[in-house]
């Protein structure tokens, strides 16, 4: 049986260990925290360090920053890598598995004018196999992993589908970097989102899941039983963590996504 996990800010309560208690109460395995820039989540350190020692699981940090790996100011890309490296650090301090980023996130869409963006697509693979293959040697002396998380082609003109990002991890030739699939993104960009999952297992190492209209699972129209089936047939043994908006009530909403996913496949 899959696990489940939730990202904090879903989480009723002052402190991740009363957050904590409502999500073991809700049937969920471990809270995923998220990370910020200005090395925030570094700050946390203590309150991490507590929570643990606490009993609150932990074991993957998801960025919730303003620029990423792949931008196109180099300040800016040195500024994320350096992020992100903290990131990597700080969750293996606390005992976790790893941090989850895109390349870019609302920096550019071929959907508006200008159309083009200012770099090439051999221009983009170069950026990103560079700050990809910095942070995957970090992620491997800290002894976690650093998922890619491909986003869909509205939020990100270069990493949408699982075999684009594959096909970096891949030519970074490093273990310690996997993909973060999340469902929603699959479900507007993969032909057929449970084929995806088969063709790559071998580089998928996280899951976020929300429903094809980003509220949580059970609100929307995508075909959990293929989805977390074809999980299942790759023996995919992480968290299924929820990262979604919600719809109606907010408590409830998180409260029903465990048993929403067990009576779906997981």
């Amino acid at each position: 049986m899959l696990k489940t996990a939730v990202q904090e800010q879903l989480l009723p309560g002052d402190t991740l260990q009363a957050k904590w208690d409502f999500a073991q109460q809700s049937g969920y395995d471990a809270i995923e925290l998220r990370g910020k820039g200005d090395l925030h989540f570094a700050s946390r350190l203590d309150e991490l360090k507590q929570a643990a020692k606490d009993g609150v699981v932990m074991p993957t940090v998801c960025v919730d920053m303003l620029h990423f790996l792949g931008a196109f100011d180099e300040d800016l890309r040195r500024d994320a890598v350096a992020q992100m490296k903290s990131q990597l650090t700080v969750i293996a301090e606390i005992g976790g598995v790893g941090a989850q980023t895109p390349a870019s996130y609302g920096m550019f869409s071929r959907r508006l004018p200008p159309f083009e963006p200012p770099r090439t697509e051999e221009e983009d693979r170069e950026v990103l196999l560079a700050g990809l293959t910095e942070l995957g040697e970090h992620a491997r002396k800290e002894g976690v992993t650093l998922f890619l998380e491909p986003l869909n082609r509205y939020e990100d003109h270069m990493v949408n589908r699982l075999d684009q990002a594959a096909d970096l991890i891949r030519a970074t030739g490093l273990d310690s970097i996997r993909i973060g699939i999340d469902s929603y993104h699959m479900n507007i960009e993969e032909t057929d989102p449970a084929a995806a999952i088969l063709a790559h297992a071998d580089v998928i190492g996280h899951a976020q899941v929300s429903d094809s209209n980003r509220f949580q699972p059970g609100a929307g129209h995508l075909d959990w039983p293929a989805w977390l089936g074809a999980l299942h047939t790759i023996g995919y043994d992480g968290h299924l963590a929820l990262e979604c908006r919600l719809t109606g009530d907010p408590v409830e909403a998180v409260r029903s996504v465990p048993g929403f996913l067990k009576r779906s496949g997981a």
